[in-house]
């Protein structure tokens, strides 16, 4: 061939060359921002009222950095209230994501691989909403610099509250690793390298794990507040989050089977396998409950007198009584629901059951956890705390800006993972 033929066409470049991924990688990158940007009417009225709650969330966690924590319910009796009860559920919540995990690369269920991405994402959008949690619940988040390694006192490994910010930042940073690699290989249409992402897929089912476990050490080390100190706490959180995640992530796969097109993909499978594990997970759960009611009222101390006042109040103080008895109906009829034969094929009433699992468990890991365990003070002295408007707002804020991230990246991922969109079909 003439060198000098102008009419020569260039060589295609090989797949694995790196100018050719450089290319595919920024040509990925656009194809994202357009997937989460662009969608039907729907689409675009969901993210309308999950951003104004957003903002109405912002301005008045602006408020209360202006104004200071008095804008809240919490005093120097009830320190911790709806924000670190949050946390603490979405923590499960995340923790929870795992179930589609451990079926999918340990079992090798073919149903839940076409699905465990949808757990993945829902980890990534967990994580952000915990840490979004934690820093509205600083009084002076602008201090957070001191609990920075090397810039401030980090107080590792003596502190509990270090090992929750390296499990918590670790777990996110698992998560975007595995979605990014696995998406980012399906829109290149190559098989993923094994060994760049099933170490990292098994490290995140310890450190799922891990998370929850930590955040119940939190609670459960701090022998100033008998109402926590049981060893029961972390196999609670634990298997409260096994019902959690499951019940959340089957509601999500039925929007997406009936909103979308790609129900060859999303089958009855991965919805089969997610409600037999609730169904165990929750009588397990409730066996724990159980447990713990026993031992508060029959052997009495110091740990029963929050679970009583918790439950039947004190002298005229009950404020979270609706909340927890809201709570036990909740879950004992989810619990009976789920145990209908051959629940996946019943849609609607294993919807219902999962919603009220879900509501149950965030009633039981928040406001029947974090706040009795404050009450009484360790004065003695019975402080109720009743969440204000201004926490009210700032919590539907926040949990409105994680649906926003987790509605995003399943916009990117799931045109992605059923082979719609890819580098040779844009």
């Amino acid at each position: 061939m003439n060198v000098n033929d102008t009419t020569a066409n260039p060589a295609e470049p090989e797949p694995h060359d790196a100018r050719f991924h450089a290319t595919s990688y920024m040509k990925f990158l656009r194809l994202a921002f357009r997937l989460a940007t662009e969608g039907s009417w729907i689409f675009y009225l969901w993210m309308i009222v999950l951003t104004c709650i957003a903002l109405v969330g912002t301005h008045a966690w602006a408020v209360q950095v202006r104004d200071g924590m008095a804008v809240t319910a919490m005093t120097d009796h009830v320190s911790w209230g709806l924000y670190i009860a949050n946390f603490t559920f979405i923590v499960g919540l995340a923790a929870g994501g795992v179930m589609m995990v451990i079926p999918a690369y340990i079992y090798h269920d073919r149903d839940m691989h076409d699905t465990v991405i949808i757990g993945e994402l829902l980890a990534i959008a967990s994580i952000v909403m915990c840490l979004l949690f934690v820093v509205v619940d600083l009084g002076r988040p602008d201090r957070f610099w001191h609990i920075m390694p090397f810039v401030g006192k980090f107080h590792w490994p003596v502190s509990m509250l270090t090992w929750d910010v390296i499990v918590l930042n670790g777990y996110l940073l698992l998560n975007l690793h595995i979605c990014g690699y696995l998406l980012y290989k399906r829109f290149l249409g190559e098989a993923p390298d094994r060994k760049w992402y099933i170490p990292f897929v098994f490290l995140s089912i310890a450190w799922a794990i891990s998370i929850h476990t930590v955040t119940a050490f939190l609670y459960s080390g701090l022998g100033g507040r008998p109402f926590w100190n049981t060893a029961l706490l972390a196999p609670r959180f634990l298997t409260s989050a096994f019902v959690a995640g499951p019940a959340f992530i089957i509601v999500v796969l039925q929007i997406i089977r009936r909103i979308t097109k790609t129900k060859t993909k999303i089958g009855e499978g991965s919805i089969r396998t997610l409600a037999g594990i609730m169904r165990i997970t929750i009588l397990i759960n409730l066996l724990m409950l159980v447990s713990e009611i026993f031992t508060s009222f029959y052997t009495g101390g110091a740990h029963g007198v929050s679970a009583k006042y918790l439950y039947f109040g004190h002298h005229g103080h009950h404020a979270l009584m609706p909340w927890i008895w809201t709570s036990a109906v909740f879950m004992i009829i989810a619990a009976v629901l789920l145990l209908r034969p051959r629940i996946h094929e019943h849609l609607w009433t294993l919807d219902i059951a999962c919603v009220l699992a879900f509501i149950a468990i965030w009633i039981e890991k928040g406001m029947g956890l974090i706040i009795p365990g404050f009450i009484p003070s360790t004065l003695h002295e019975w402080v109720e705390y009743l969440p204000s408007a201004t926490e009210w707002k700032i919590t539907a804020g926040i949990w409105a800006g994680g649906l926003m991230v987790y509605t995003l990246l399943l916009k990117i991922a799931i045109p992605v993972f059923a082979g719609t969109v890819s580098s040779r079909k844009p």
